[in-house]
């Protein structure tokens, strides 16, 4: 992998990430595809349409199903689900947290039991590297331990030391991997630490000492306020490898993304347009729209004059209403793919501000409107 800055704009970065599978603008949101699939019935034509730079899959759930040796032998993940751009795999770190109930964690690595079947799973970095190797990523992460937000300080600090000591065996083993086979792949190291400063601090000094490819901030937006988010990020991103991509786990809202982006973040992933499109809450230019609200029962406005995706050029607020009210499986996919279509089109006019040097006339008017609208 290669990463190379084209453009800065105060802390703001506009760049290029070159992968086997090809190019990533940067920044970037990367859309979930959690089960080599988009929830919400975004087909591979749709994506044609959309162009995401780059799609995220989940270690966890596909080591379930299919499992890796199936996606392995249908050419890896990008080829099995018939997408021909770049692929981002987490590590399953993720599900440390979000799995709290059903596992447990212990130094050489954490139990699952498997909320499919019951069946007892294990995952240490090693395994987890060899996973994501299989599943064939162009980009893969090392295996970390993600401590929720209300996690007392001794936990977070053992979290810490435990990711460290999990970055540098996924590291090892993903460097045998490659001498074996040569197979092009990079991967991250993942930033932990909670909202303490000196744990990220620290965090951040223990993984930068490995040579990843690139880094992350992972165990934010699982519960801490908002100016948390954005203090660890403001005091920690500066001081990630310059030279390497930065990515922020799991963020976030259009004015996440924008405030991030200022503090200069390059990799954004979330479950939100995906989430919000199924429960017909659409992102838009003037702020959140729930469809199935009244007001949009005689509407036949598109859903966001601003917007020329296909849901907008084609489709009335008032018939998405119907759709969402009727139960209908249609509903559900014109919202998913508007609320990404939102999404890369933010993040393209992004691009564009930090080239021009304009990111921050660029923001200011985006959340004039957005976030004016939304208080209404």
């Amino acid at each position: 992998m290669f990463f190379e800055k084209i453009t800065l704009d105060g802390p703001a970065r506009c760049g290029v990430i070159t992968t086997a599978h090809g190019k990533i603008a940067t920044p970037v949101f990367m859309p979930i595809a959690t089960t080599a699939a988009i929830k919400g019935g975004i087909s591979v034509e749709d994506l044609s349409e959309l162009q995401p730079e780059i799609l995220l899959g989940n270690t966890y759930h596909l080591h379930l199903r299919p499992g890796e040796q199936t996606v392995a032998k249908g050419g890896g993940l990008a080829n099995f689900m018939s997408w021909k751009k770049p692929m981002l795999t987490d590590s399953g770190g993720f599900q440390v947290f979000s799995l709290a109930d059903i596992r447990k964690i212990r130094e050489d690595g954490v139990e699952f039991q498997s909320h499919l079947s019951g069946e007892k799973l294990f995952f240490s970095p090693e395994k987890s590297i060899q996973i994501q190797y299989e599943l064939g990523a162009d980009i893969i992460m090392a295996f970390d331990e993600c401590p929720p937000s209300t996690a007392p300080h001794g936990e977070v600090k053992k979290a810490v030391l435990r990711t460290s000591a999990w970055a540098k065996r996924s590291y090892a083993e993903h460097q045998k991997l490659l001498h074996e086979n040569k197979k092009e792949q990079s991967l991250f190291g993942i930033i932990q630490g909670g909202t303490d400063l000196k744990l990220r601090a620290q965090s951040l000094q223990e993984l930068s000492a490995i040579p990843f490819d690139g880094y992350a901030l992972g165990g934010l937006a699982v519960g801490e306020g908002i100016a948390e988010m954005y203090s660890v990020v403001e005091n920690i991103a500066p001081q990630m490898p310059s030279e390497k991509p930065r990515y922020l786990m799991g963020v976030g809202t259009p004015e996440n993304i924008l405030e991030c982006v200022e503090r200069g973040i390059d990799m954004f992933d979330c479950v939100l347009p995906t989430r919000n499109g199924r429960h017909g809450k659409a992102f838009t230019s003037f702020g959140e729209v729930n469809v199935r609200n009244e007001q949009f029962a005689e509407d036949f406005s598109p859903l966001d004059p601003e917007c020329d995706c296909t849901t907008c050029r084609t489709y009335t607020r008032a018939y998405l209403r119907h759709l969402f009210k009727a139960e209908e499986i249609l509903g559900m996919r014109l919202l998913t793919f508007h609320n990404l279509h939102f999404y890369l089109e933010l993040m393209r006019k992004i691009r564009e501000s930090i080239g021009s040097k304009n990111f921050v006339n660029f923001k200011k008017e985006f959340l004039e409107k957005y976030l004016q609208k939304m208080k209404k």
